[in-house]
């Protein structure tokens, strides 16, 4: 089984309660095992700024998936939860991304892993250096919570209950 950290977000809605059931969508799977969760966060939104603020996390899964096919089952959970695709950077129910697979270097023309700008992203790294502070970015060849500690302090990111 491969070790994958995704990035969920959210700022339409419930943003919560989708969060949630991305989740729940994502522990139904037999191919897809949740083992972790980080808290979430509340976040300024990144690119189109004139909209509502997001919710985001992070998750360690296992997963007995390709890559391409993770990404496959990713994008089918953000349908089932009425994703639309209309604006880069827009408002969403419900974003997935894969951040890491495994130690895995993947450029292919509709994704790349790790995800490109996650090491910019406080949104990504602040709940993921609360789940795995010491992994190694793949292509960086940095932890975590090093590329946290370099990031500059742009963006609002709090912690919600």
């Amino acid at each position: 089984m491969a070790i994958t950290y995704l990035g969920l977000g959210s700022n339409l809605g419930d943003r919560r309660r989708n969060i949630e059931d991305a989740i729940k969508l994502m522990a139904q799977r037999k191919d897809i095992k949740v083992r972790e969760v980080s808290s979430l966060y509340e976040t300024e939104p990144v690119g189109y700024e004139n909209q509502r603020w997001f919710i985001n996390g992070v998750l360690k899964v296992e997963t007995t998936l390709k890559p391409r096919e993770l990404l496959e089952a990713l994008k089918e959970i953000e349908e089932a939860l009425n994703r639309k695709r209309d604006l880069r950077w827009g408002p969403r129910t419900v974003d997935l991304d894969i951040l890491l697979y495994d130690d895995k270097k993947i450029e292919a023309q509709d994704f790349v892993i790790p995800h490109p700008e996650m090491h910019r992203r406080a949104f990504v790294l602040v709940p993921l250096a609360e789940i795995a502070p010491d992994l190694i970015h793949s292509v960086m060849g940095r932890s975590i919570s090093e590329l946290l500690a370099d990031l500059p302090q742009t963006k609002v990111v709090k912690r919600i209950e």
